[in-house]
């Protein structure tokens, strides 16, 4: 069934509004997933704070045009396109589509947009291949605690060290 003009207004508008606040929105083509497929993608997404909308493409047009987003024409790249935008991390969108797209070829990476400079196929491959937000963190705890953790080391070693020769003093006797 046709969309009312209301109805595409308001598609344009969501596309508008998660376009521009996204850190990165992947526009991807999702040709050929079955409906359990795309459901099991849209799960991942849910997951992890990933919104993901499937339109027609001059709605997606209009609404990067509405986002100031120049120098795309959706109308070019082949398949259906679909919106996968994230708010709060430039790279797990990218790695999400990339991980699914290992097991169902037909996902593949049309372009995208950070931070409202449209990039490549080949940019986003990259940044699907960057570590994600927390292992980050998780390294750079690791690389803090480190030095505090040999320092302990190191006291603890005097400690079982005189202890260590208590013992053979004692075994002398």
């Amino acid at each position: 069934m046709a969309k009312t003009k209301q109805q595409k207004e308001e598609i344009i508008k969501t596309l508008v509004g998660r376009i521009q606040n996204a850190k990165l929105a992947v526009l991807t083509d999702l040709e050929g997933l079955t409906v359990n497929d795309s459901q099991e993608l849209r799960d991942k997404c849910k997951e992890n704070q990933i919104e993901l909308i499937s339109a027609k493409k001059t709605l997606i047009q209009k609404a990067l045009e509405e986002s100031k987003v120049e120098g795309l024409d959706i109308k070019a790249l082949k398949g259906s396109i679909s919106v996968v935008t994230s708010q709060d991390d430039e790279v797990t969108p990218a790695k999400i589509i990339k991980d699914f797209s290992k097991d169902h070829e037909s996902v593949v990476f049309r372009a995208g947009v950070l931070e409202g400079k449209i990039v490549d196929e080949a940019t986003l491959k990259q940044l699907a291949s960057l570590p994600s937000k927390e292992e980050l963190l998780a390294k750079m705890v690791g690389s803090l605690n480190a030095p505090i953790s040999g320092f302990v080391n190191v006291l603890a070693g005097n400690l079982r060290n005189l202890v260590n020769v208590l013992n053979a003093i004692k075994d002398n006797k």
